[in-house]
């Protein structure tokens, strides 16, 4: 199954202070407006969402559609398929999607940990 570009969003206390602290790591910001308290920070492959106030957890995040640099890649399993996939082996998902629909949608499950995890196709 292809799931798309990882990041792991994190519930930040002070998203300036994560900023700079990941800016130290070696991190840039590649997206996201930090006036409304969120943030897309890149090193290479790797990437960081920063979101100060939006969620409770940390989350596991995949992109359908999306290489890391969020550009579009031509083969991808549409997140409705991915969903058809984890109903039809007994996975719990928290979050469905309509699955007579098309285009950007998402769907949210916990592992056996109770990590949540964010399926979230743009495309």
């Amino acid at each position: 199954m292809k799931l798309g570009a990882f990041s792991v969003s994190l519930n930040v206390k002070d998203i300036n202070a994560s900023k700079q602290f990941y800016e130290t790591l070696g991190f840039s910001v590649f997206a996201g407006d930090i006036k409304n308290n969120y943030l897309i920070m890149k090193n290479g492959n790797a990437l960081i969402g920063l979101f100060q106030g939006m969620f409770e957890q940390n989350i596991l995040t995949f992109n359908p559609g999306w290489d890391e640099s969020a550009t579009k890649v031509g083969d991808f399993e549409d997140v409705r398929t991915i969903q058809k996939h984890l109903k039809d082996n007994h996975i719990k998902l928290e979050k469905e999607v309509e699955e007579n629909t098309s285009g950007p949608a998402s769907i949210v499950l916990n592992d056996p940990d109770g990590n949540a995890i964010l399926i979230d196709q743009h495309v």
